[in-house]
């Protein structure tokens, strides 16, 4: 009896603490870890040019897109925390932010509207939010590189002016990604691009977020879960479930602009969260709702979300829920097999957009809205 009851808390304690060992160090932001990390990314960069150069092989559409978005948000608040890297993944975090810009990256929204690339049509009356995703990261890498390019500087203040004219238009602050369609998270993430552009020029932008704060908490965000909806109309009318992976990722993305929201999106999500032994994950459908796993969520195993769980590293990082940040971490070590290779760290299996977004999640803080 006794051998099976140690044998009992040896599965129940040892993975738990073996998966875990490194996470106080990730809470605190190592700098060995960190640093280790950001080289991953630096060496995936070189690896694209090279690829891109070559004409074949490289990332594009909305998986290229996320990858040096997340790369260049990821680098820049690296900056931000040691301000004496700057020199090494300040220029780096540009030549990713450029490359989320490249119209290949924008492939899939520009067939959606039936060939408008609203990049080139900054007037369009039509929201395509998916552009807060490159504005923001030429915006975080704007703040964190003394040689970002003026011709850049140009493109983002066109994008942002855009954002702030539509934003304002919008009685509900919702955009449409897609016809029809528009998705708080993404809005989010113009808020966001909005935010970080101000904090770079010192353009005056408190209007427009006042609004869009106001409106996430009128109309996109359900009081009774905490959560946000998934997707929805720009009337404001709901075209999906509340939903975790949305909830998450708009937390982060409102952190960049209002923190105060950020943290009430965050306190709604971590609902969403089971544990077992130590190990935790986010459920991704809120209010008894249920359905499918996309693009959005991952696969969902049991309703588990694998990128709402991913998700959940940055809110529990950056507001100080340090056992959250626990539990989340030893799922992620688990799932990812993180490996050391020389100066380099990577999460095994999350392959370059999952180590573009542990970066940016594992790097989130206080610092990215000051």
């Amino acid at each position: 009896m006794a051998g099976i009851v140690a044998a009992g808390l040896v599965v129940a304690l040892v993975p738990a603490w073996w998966c875990g060992r490194d996470a106080d160090a990730w809470y605190r932001g190592d700098p060995g870890r960190v640093r280790g990390l950001a080289e991953e990314m630096v060496a995936f960069e070189a690896a694209d040019d090279q690829r891109r150069a070559g004409g074949a092989g490289a990332i594009d559409g909305m998986r290229g897109l996320l990858a040096h978005q997340m790369t260049a948000l990821g680098l820049a608040q690296v900056c931000l925390a040691h301000p004496e890297w700057r020199d090494r993944y300040a220029p780096v975090a540009t030549r990713a932010a450029t490359k989320s810009l490249r119209p290949e990256m924008r492939g899939p929204f520009t067939a959606a509207w039936h060939g408008e690339d609203a990049a080139t049509v900054p007037d369009s009356p039509h929201g395509h939010a998916y552009l807060s995703y490159p504005a923001l990261a030429l915006g975080m890498a704007r703040l964190v590189d003394p040689g970002f390019p003026p011709e850049l500087a140009a493109v983002q203040d066109t994008m942002v002016a855009s954002f702030e004219r539509r934003l304002l238009a919008a009685p509900t602050a919702l955009l449409e990604t897609f016809p029809g369609e528009a998705y708080p998270t993404d809005v989010a993430a113009v808020a966001a691009a909005i935010a970080v552009h101000g904090r770079a020029t010192g353009v005056d932008h408190s209007a427009v977020l006042a609004h869009w704060g106001r409106q996430v908490r009128a109309v996109q965000l359900d009081h009774a879960t905490g959560l946000v909806w998934q997707r929805m109309g720009v009337d404001g009318r709901p075209h999906d479930a509340r939903r975790a992976s949305g909830t998450g990722l708009a937390s982060y993305f409102a952190g960049f602009a209002d923190r105060g929201l950020a943290e009430e999106l965050a306190d709604g999500f971590f609902r969403q969260e089971h544990s077992l032994f130590g190990f935790g994950a986010m459920h991704e459908y809120g209010g008894g709702a249920d359905g499918p796993g996309d693009i959005d969520s991952g696969p969902l195993v049991l309703g588990i979300s694998v990128s709402a769980t991913a998700f959940a590293l940055a809110p529990a990082r950056a507001f100080g829920h340090r056992d959250v940040f626990t539990r989340i971490f030893r799922t992620t070590d688990l799932v990812g097999l993180p490996m050391r290779s020389g100066d380099r760290v990577r999460f095994t299996t999350g392959g370059a957009i999952g180590n573009a977004l542990l970066l940016a999640f594992l790097t989130s803080g206080p610092e990215v809205a000051r």
